[in-house]
C-alpha cells in the first residue's frame, strides 16, 4: 500500500510519514496542492493523507480534481479545523475518511487499514468478476501415483514455499495449483491465474507490474499489475517457460525482493503474494540450453510436483470417465441418467489420451451431446479414438500373418470409412468432411472396396 502525505507543515509530514512507515506502508510526501497533484496524476498512490487548508489551495478542491480525472486514490483528510461543515464538505467531495490534528498515530493507522481493506475488497471483486467460475464437485483419485501427489499437496499447501508444477499439457496443472491455494492460509484471498504465453511480449512488464498514467502512449489511466492484484493471495504463472529472458530477470527480482516498480513510477511497492508456476516444458533442459535462467529455475522449483500423464495412471481412467459423464449431464439442465455402452467403455479405456484429462473432458462432452436413448455408444466417440482401436486391431496378431504394409493400411482405412459412414447415417459428403478428404476421393475409395460400395 502506497501512501502520499500532503501537508505544508514539515513537522506534521514527518510525524505522518513515520507512522505510516512503521506500519509497513511505502510513503511519499508533498508540500502543497500543486506538488501533490503532480504525484497523484500518475495514479500509483493508493491513499492520500491530505490537509484541508494549504497555502496554494484547498485539499477539498484537490479531491474533486482527482476524482474528475478518474484516478482511484482514496483520501483521508487531515485538518486542525474540527468542524462538522469541513468534514461533511470533504466527504461530499469524495474523501473516504476524516481525522483531526493533533493526529493520534494508532488511530491514523487504524483508519488507513480500514480504507485499505475497502479498496482491497473492491479491487478483488473486480478481478473475481473476470475470472470467477461455478464450483464443481472434485474427483477423488484412485491411482497410487495421484494419491502420493495429493499427499505432497497437503504438505506444501500450508507453507509459503514457491511451487513448480510440471507435466504434459492437459494433465491438470491449473487444478492442482488452485487446490494448493485452497488448502493454504491464503485461501480467503485471491487466486489469480495468468497464462504467460497469452500475453504479448511488449505488454508483459505492464501486465505483471502495472503502469502509471501517461507512462507510455495509450496509458490513459494507471493500472495495477498482476502482482498487486494478487497481493496477500496466490499468483499462478501458467506456461512460465514461455517468458522471454528479460522478463525472467524481472520476475526473479520481484520474487526475491517482494517488491515491484510500475512502469513510469519512481516508487517501489511491497507485495505479498505466493507464486505457483507451471509448465509442460523441460526447464532443466532449457537451463542447459541457455533459454531459461538457472537462478529463476531454482527459485521456482523450491518444491517441485510432477503430474504423471493419464496413460500412466490407468486406475483413474474409468472412474474419471464416469465422473465426467455425471458432471456433464448435471450441467446440461434436466438431469439425465446416461449409461456407457460396454464397447464404448472399452475403446475409451484402451485409448492412450495424448491430450490427457483436457482431451478426455472434450471427448466426454461431445459424447454426452451426441448420445441418443440415454446411452453413449461407439458412434458418439470421435474418429481419433476409433482410429486408435482400428490400429490396435491391425497389430493384434503376428505381423508376418497380416500381409504387406499396403494391405494392412488398406484394412485400417476400410474400417475407418465404414465407421464414419455409420456415424453419419450414410451421408457420404459429411463423412468425407469429417475424414478430411474430398468427396471424389471418398467415392474412389468406395469403388475400390466392394464391402462398402
Amino acid at each position: 500500500m502506497h501512501v502520499l502525505v500532503i501537508d505544508d507543515e514539515r513537522a506534521v509530514r514527518d510525524i505522518l510519514v513515520d507512522a505510516c512507515r512503521r506500519a509497513g506502508y511505502s510513503t511519499d510526501e508533498a508540500r502543497n496542492c500543486q506538488e501533490a497533484a503532480s504525484k497523484l496524476v500518475r495514479g500509483d498512490v493508493d491513499i492520500a493523507l491530505c490537509d484541508i487548508k494549504m497555502p496554494d489551495g484547498s485539499g477539498v478542491d484537490l479531491v474533486r480534481s482527482i476524482r474528475d480525472s478518474r484516478i482511484e486514490t482514496s483520501f483521508i483528510m487531515v485538518t486542525a479545523f474540527a468542524s462538522t461543515e469541513s468534514a461533511v464538505e470533504a466527504l461530499r467531495a469524495g474523501a473516504s475518511d476524516y481525522v483531526t490534528k493533533p493526529v493520534n498515530g494508532d488511530e491514523l493507522i487504524h483508519r488507513i487499514s480500514q480504507v485499505a481493506a475497502m479498496r482491497g475488497l473492491r479491487e478483488q471483486n473486480q478481478v473475481l468478476r473476470q475470472i470467477s467460475r461455478p464450483q464443481t464437485k472434485t474427483f477423488e483419485f484412485n491411482s497410487p501415483a495421484m494419491r502420493s501427489l495429493e499427499r505432497l499437496v497437503t504438505k506444501v499447501a500450508p507453507t509459503e514455499s514457491t511451487v513448480l508444477i510440471t507435466g504434459e499439457s492437459g494433465t491438470g496443472k491449473g487444478v492442482l495449483a488452485r487446490s494448493i491455494h485452497e488448502q493454504s492460509q491464503r485461501a480467503d484471498a485471491l487466486f489469480l491465474p495468468v497464462n504467460c504465453s497469452a500475453i504479448p511480449e511488449n505488454l508483459l512488464e505492464s501486465e505483471f507490474f502495472g503502469h502509471t498514467k501517461g507512462a507510455f502512449t495509450g496509458a490513459d489511466k494507471a493500472r495495477k499489475g498482476l502482482f498487486l492484484q494478487a497481493d496477500r493471495g496466490t499468483l499462478f504463472l501458467d506456461e512460465v517457460g514461455e517468458l522471454p529472458m528479460h522478463m525472467q530477470t524481472k520476475l526473479l527480482h520481484a520474487i526475491e525482493d517482494k517488491e515491484i516498480r510500475a512502469i513510469g513510477s519512481e516508487q517501489p511497492r511491497r507485495v505479498d503474494c505466493r507464486i505457483i508456476a507451471a509448465t509442460n516444458r523441460d526447464l532443466g533442459r532449457m537451463v542447459a540450453e541457455g533459454t531459461f535462467r538457472e537462478d529463476l529455475y531454482f527459485r521456482l522449483s523450491m518444491f517441485h510436483i510432477l503430474i504423471p500423464p493419464l496413460r500412466e495412471r490407468r486406475g483413474d481412467l474409468l472412474p474419471l470417465i464416469r465422473f465426467l459423464i455425471a458432471r456433464e449431464t448435471q450441467r446440461s439442465g434436466p438431469l439425465r441418467d446416461l449409461a456407457l455402452a460396454p464397447e464404448a467403455e472399452r475403446l475409451l479405456c484402451q485409448y492412450e489420451w495424448p491430450g490427457n484429462v483436457r482431451q478426455l473432458e472434450n471427448v466426454i462432452n461431445r459424447a454426452c451431446i451426441l448420445a441418443d436413448d440415454d446411452c453413449i455408444n461407439t458412434s458418439d466417440l470421435p474418429p481419433e479414438v476409433t482410429m486408435a482401436h482400428a490400429l490396435g486391431s491391425s497389430t493384434g496378431t503376428s505381423i508376418a500373418n497380416q500381409g504387406y504394409l499396403r494391405d494392412q493400411m488398406r484394412e485400417i482405412e476400410v474400417a475407418l470409412i465404414r465407421r464414419m459412414l455409420e456415424e453419419t447415417g450414410g451421408d457420404r459428403r459429411l463423412a468425407a468432411q469429417r475424414l478430411g478428404i474430398g468427396l471424389s476421393s471418398l467415392y474412389r475409395k468406395l469403388e475400390e472396396t466392394t464391402d462398402l460400395s
